[in-house]
């Protein structure tokens, strides 16, 4: 266990520490709820994704996706169940269908598009 992981134990769950969020509810009735701020080094980590010449824009534009899912996402309610925590997000997002990532990069771009209008997904 690391000392990110022990720290994020003693403050309580993700959603608990106050980080405001909005609900993305799809035509399938998913909710997906993101936080409304990036850090800077996310920030800072998109920027690196895309100068880096070594990987093609496909596997780069994939990589942008999950990252923005990984840091952005909080909650993902799916049929009913409840997904929290960043291990059981970022799984269930590498096991979705294609049309329930599209899904979701549609609720990214949203959110995106009204909170930080330069980056895209």
């Amino acid at each position: 266990m690391g000392r990110r992981e022990r720290k994020r134990k003693r403050e309580g769950a993700a959603g608990a520490t106050g980080a405001a969020t909005t609900d993305h509810v799809d035509a399938e009735g998913s909710v997906l709820t993101l936080r409304d701020e990036l850090s800077a080094g996310t920030l800072r980590r998109l920027e690196q994704l895309e100068g880096r010449s070594s990987a093609s824009a496909e596997d780069r534009w994939q990589r942008r996706a999950e990252l923005l899912f990984e840091h952005l996402a909080v909650r993902w309610e799916i049929e009913g169940l409840p997904l929290e925590g960043s291990k059981e997000l970022l799984g269930r997002y590498r096991l979705a269908s294609p049309d329930e990532r599209r899904r979701v990069r549609a609720a990214l771009a949203e959110h995106l598009r009204t909170r930080y209008p330069d980056l895209q997904v």
